[in-house]
């Protein structure tokens, strides 16, 4: 029997390193999607030691850019016929507003936008699996969130809490009406929250900004691989072949929050979302 392939964003630490392993164990073979070679190949080799799999490879993608998200998907797709799973993990944090290549907000545009825009673009080979599965990583910041319309980048009142939330609002919606756009296809999409984990979202890349603090709260969180279960279950698991369209918390369905599943405002925001990407 053919393995089951799986493409994972943000796989060179945390929850998407932890899912790379252990889906490797499970016998699945697995893309690592990373920004750059500097970070993902160390990650590589410590993901092919961890699990004894060579069916690991990496690929890089700058979900920062629609340019390189095209690149990547035209590439992946001329190496790929068949995808079975797409867990979209890459996420990001910043303390001060950041904008993408593309001028979007950086939380926005990289935990929205681009995984919107990659989705979509790799539809085809998720389409010809058996049973296709598209995995959101969310959170529950997305009860704060909302989507301002008239200001969806942020370009006056950019707070932390009011960017990172709008994002992950954005990743509900996303899969909403996703899973209304797949009902007769095979292709399922659920949209998880791992937890508090343990993982460097919250670190500045440029500054290290927040490495302290992180080290302080440590032993409050999760693990990554503790945050990372659900999605493993959610790639693999019989249990959820035919659920699409829902929100997870400690692999059990549960209800978002009621802006979170709101269809006229997911499609809204997708027709918003596809604007934006070009598509």
């Amino acid at each position: 029997m053919t393995a089951k392939r799986a493409l994972i964003t943000g796989a060179n630490s945390g929850m998407g390193l932890a899912a790379t392993i252990e889906l490797a164990k499970k016998g699945f073979e697995v893309i690592m999607v990373c920004r750059n070679e500097e970070r993902g190949n160390p990650a590589l080799e410590e993901a092919k030691r961890q699990s004894g799999s060579d069916s690991i490879s990496l690929m890089t993608c700058d979900l920062a850019s629609l340019d390189s998200i095209r690149a990547f998907s035209e590439d992946f797709t001329s190496r790929y016929s068949v995808l079975d799973v797409l867990i979209n993990n890459a996420g990001v944090v910043t303390i001060k507003r950041e904008t993408t290549q593309d001028s979007f907000e950086m939380m926005l545009g990289v935990n929205h936008l681009g995984h919107f825009l990659l989705t979509n673009l790799l539809l085809d080979p998720l389409k010809k699996s058996q049973q296709g599965r598209i995995i959101n990583v969310g959170s529950g910041a997305h009860k704060a969130g909302k989507i301002d319309f008239n200001s969806p980048h942020l370009t006056t009142g950019f707070g932390i809490w009011r960017g990172y939330s709008q994002s992950k609002l954005a990743n509900n919606l996303f899969t909403v009406h996703l899973s209304k756009k797949l009902k007769d296809t095979s292709v399922t999409v659920n949209c998880l929250h791992p937890g508090a984990v343990s993982t460097a979202i919250g670190v500045n890349r440029q500054t290290g900004f927040g490495k302290s603090v992180h080290a302080v709260l440590r032993p409050f969180f999760l693990t990554p691989l503790q945050g990372a279960e659900t999605a493993i279950y959610l790639a693999d698991s019989p249990e959820v072949t035919h659920i699409s369209g829902a929100y997870f918390y400690k692999k059990r369905v549960t209800p978002p929050s009621s802006r979170a599943k709101d269809e006229r405002l997911a499609e809204e925001f997708w027709d918003w979302s596809a604007r934006e990407v070009g598509l």
